[in-house]
């Protein structure tokens, strides 16, 4: 009898089942019981409007758990010195995979942290360098800015039979600047905003944050007893002066304890000046922007290199001019060198360098201070070092990647995201610009509303599903904003004329004003140079940029625009009791929290946990302070309530509140109505944090606003809300100039400014000035190109 020999289909291996990432009733944050199963090895795309739950269902979800199981797998002794994680508020979470997040937070600004180091093309270069640099000067630390040169000697003793004292020398070559210690520049202090010359310590003659007579930074010097604190400073000694100014370190006793006294000069360039000026708080940020000068180094010019590595060359080209240069100029540079026996670093060079360019970043170079980069450029350099990775089934997170791309650029962002999917791994993406939500294998709608109106899937589906979905997003996701018919009549003009910062060839252009201006052009064109560089905040401007807020989990919408205020004094005055009772900073706090609503426990090795304070249940105020009512409500429940809430709260009736409502009604102007007045800031998104900051700024009695890309992390329904506020603005007399690339913004401008042909060095020039209907009638730049096809002209 013949057999059967055709193939029969084999069972499905058990491994290849998981193909799917299942949640199961998330509840983080605004997230209302949410269970979604997303495809593996796929591009899913999560939308729907600012604060509707968004980054609570990726980040604080899916990536959180992820990250907390992978360090649940070391040791003790490790997990020691990682951050602690919170289990989410999740029922059920199937398979996951390793997560790798990429998101828009800005990279550290620390002088010496540049577009080199935080990859690794500085470190190749490092190598490339000590290999092939002639003269030689020594290994690859002797070319790195951030390792400075010692030279020591002493004897140590050797245990052989007899113990001997043996002679020793350490040397270490490094690269730093012992001028600038890596920095590239210099600080010069001005005395005489340290200390009143006329007056003895003893009068009071210091002047810096935090030197108070009587408090122990002033003990320090007053009771040292090398100088006479009845003595004024202008009187003293040279030596005197000397220890006052310039003193090493020398332990001794003041008032009975040991201390350690040192120059009031070296003080303070480690207690202030170390810092990063934008992690200070206000008053000290204040006091060294008006004591300090920062000067490019003269000894090294600013390349933060010592005098031998920027003697030693490739090709006549040293290190410090390879990282000055322009990223694609740089990797043609690398290109030209053919060195059989470096041919493997070059070669992963040469990728990185391409990787730059491939992303839209070539206009940067390595010497670029990671601090100065945008939210959107910062992004993509993080995902330099995942462009070459062999990794697969891994799944990338990435929050807004398209922020700060112009049009053009955006479709390389999204060729990227493809490329990493094809790879085999999990792409999740949070965005709302359509060209890259059409790429989606997968889209999930969040809404319908924002904050406690959101929370809830809306959709699943395809692209095409979504069109057809009556979801906010589905209805507004073909929306295209027309030209105007008429644009408006500019009141004068802000004359620009040679301007060269950065990338800027001698930039002559006339900003017009009391009309909506937009400047736009490829990333890396100019627009932030010629805006931020020309048009400082000062008198009458008020400037807007993407710089991060800067607040602990104590901080709130209510304490950093100024609201509290106006609400303690409400509360204080309709119950005749003192303000203090009202701040949970204060008097007010709970004694068993302090004030922070819930309580903090460092379990040693084990995470840490935060859990809801008993005493208060987590509404931050002693229970005596929850007595006092105004309008019904106390202090807790006010600060509970959402903006469009408390507008109403303040509006009329017993609470009116004329000082509250008015910041409360710009904070919806701004598209914020969703946020609860007591919700920490270190919740909220980029997009939200810089709309908080607009409003705060609209109070100011300023006629000109520059804002900088307002549309980050905005639906498309609230771009819509976001030109209304800007055209009232207009309407109230006041000049809006807006750096953005959003068409929609550009579609609805009286006056476009386009800034390019390219980026970099391909940049710096105006290359379009006039309005909208003009440019999209040329054609004859890439923006103009652009916004003819969103306009469908």
């Amino acid at each position: 009898m013949a057999k059967r020999t055709d193939p029969q289909t084999p069972a499905r291996h058990a491994a290849d089942s998981h193909d799917l990432i299942r949640v199961h009733g998330a509840r983080e944050n605004n997230l209302k019981d949410v269970s979604i199963e997303l495809p593996k090895r796929r591009l899913s795309v999560f939308t729907g409007v600012s604060g509707s739950g968004k980054s609570s269902l990726v980040f604080d979800t899916i990536a959180a758990e992820s990250q907390r199981l992978i360090n649940e797998t070391y040791s003790a002794f490790v997990q020691g010195f990682m951050p602690t994680l919170a289990r989410p508020e999740v029922d059920v979470l199937e398979g996951l995979t390793t997560v790798i997040t990429v998101d828009q937070q800005r990279m550290g600004a620390d002088p010496r942290s540049t577009v080199g180091t935080a990859t690794d093309a500085n470190a190749m270069l490092r190598i490339l360098f000590s290999r092939l640099g002639k003269p030689h000067i020594g290994p690859p630390s002797a070319y790195a800015f951030n390792v400075p040169s010692v030279r020591a000697s002493g004897a140590i003793t050797v245990e052989r039979g007899n113990k001997k004292a043996v002679k020793a020398t350490f040397n270490r070559t490094g690269g730093m600047c012992p001028r600038c210690e890596g920095r590239g520049s210099v600080t010069d202090l001005d005395l005489t905003q340290l200390y009143d010359d006329a007056k003895s310590l003893a009068e009071g003659a210091l002047t810096v944050p935090g030197y108070k007579a009587g408090g122990w930074n002033y003990r320090l010097y007053s009771e040292s007893g090398f100088f006479d604190p009845d003595k004024p400073i202008r009187k003293y000694t040279k030596k005197e002066l000397h220890d006052f100014l310039h003193r090493e370190p020398t332990r001794m006793k003041i008032a009975g304890i040991n201390m350690t006294y040192e120059g009031l000069i070296p003080r303070i360039q480690k207690s202030m000046l170390a810092k990063d000026k934008e992690a200070m708080q206000p008053h000290i940020r204040t006091f060294v922007e008006r004591a300090v000068a920062f000067t490019t180094c003269p000894d090294c010019d600013g390349t933060r290199l010592s005098e031998g590595a920027r003697a030693s060359k490739i090709k006549r080209i040293s290190i410090a001019d390879a990282c000055a240069m322009e990223i694609r100029d740089l990797a043609a540079w690398v290109g030209g060198l053919t060195e059989p026996s470096v041919a493997p670093l070059l070669t992963a060079l040469r990728h990185t360098l391409e990787s730059f360019v491939e992303i839209g970043l070539g206009y940067l170079s390595l010497d670029r201070p990671a601090g100065t980069l945008s939210g959107g450029e910062a992004q993509r350099v993080k995902m330099i070092r995942h462009l070459g990775s062999s990794l697969t089934d891994t799944t990338y997170v990435f929050d807004e990647p398209t922020t700060g791309l112009h049009p053009h650029d955006i479709q390389r962002m999204n060729e990227l995201l493809l490329r990493l999917r094809d790879k085999g791994n999990t792409v999740l993406v949070v965005e709302h610009k359509p060209e890259t939500i059409t790429i989606a294998d997968h889209v999930v709608d969040l809404g319908p509303g924002a904050g406690s109106g959101g929370g809830s899937v809306c959709f699943e589906g395809t692209v095409e599903e979504l069109r057809a979905s009556g979801t906010v997003t589905g209805r507004h996701f073909d929306d295209r904003a027309t030209l105007k018919e008429a644009v408006r009549k500019p009141t004068g003009a802000l004359e620009v004329r040679g301007a060269s910062a950065h990338n800027l060839r001698d930039v002559d252009v006339d900003i017009p004003l009391g009309v909506l201006a937009v400047v736009t052009g490829v990333a890396g064109s100019g627009k932030s140079s010629l805006v931020h560089g020309s048009i400082p905040a000062g008198e009458g401007v008020v400037s807007v940029d993407q710089s991060p807020i800067r607040g602990s989990r104590r901080s709130n919408p209510a304490t950093y625009t100024g609201l509290l205020d106006p609400i303690r004094k409400a509360f204080a005055k309709a119950n005749d009791v003192k303000l203090a009772l009202f701040s949970a900073n204060s008097e007010g706090a709970c004694p068993t929290c302090n004030g922070a609503g819930v309580v903090y426990t460092d379990l040693a090795m084990m995470a840490g946990v935060a859990t809801t304070c008993e005493d208060c249940e987590g509404k931050r105020f002693d229970a005596s302070v929850l007595e006092y009512h105004l309008g019904g409500r106390d202090i807790s429940e006010v600060l509970e309530m959402s903006v469009a809430e408390a507008e109403e709260f303040f509006g009329d009736g017993a609470a009116h509140t004329p000082a509250a409502h008015r910041i409360v009604r710009r904070l919806a102007d701004v598209g914020l109505g969703y946020l609860k007045l007591g919700q920490p800031l270190t919740t909220l998104s980029g997009g939200e944090r810089q709309r908080l900051k607009l409003a705060t700024h609209m109070a100011e009695k300023g006629g000109v606003y520059v804002l900088d890309e307002p549309t980050a992390g905005l639906h498309l329904a609230d771009v819509e809300h976001l030109l209304g506020l800007l055209d009232r603005l207009v309407d109230a007399g006041k000049s809006v100039i807006v750096v953005e690339h959003h068409q929609a913004v550009m579609a609805h401008a009286d006056w476009i400014i386009d800034l390019g042909p390219g980026a970099g060095h391909d940049g710096g020039t105006v290359v379009f000035e006039g309005t909208p209907a003009d440019l999209v009638a040329a054609r004859s730049t890439l923006t103009g190109e652009h916004l003819a096809e969103y306009v469908g002209a």
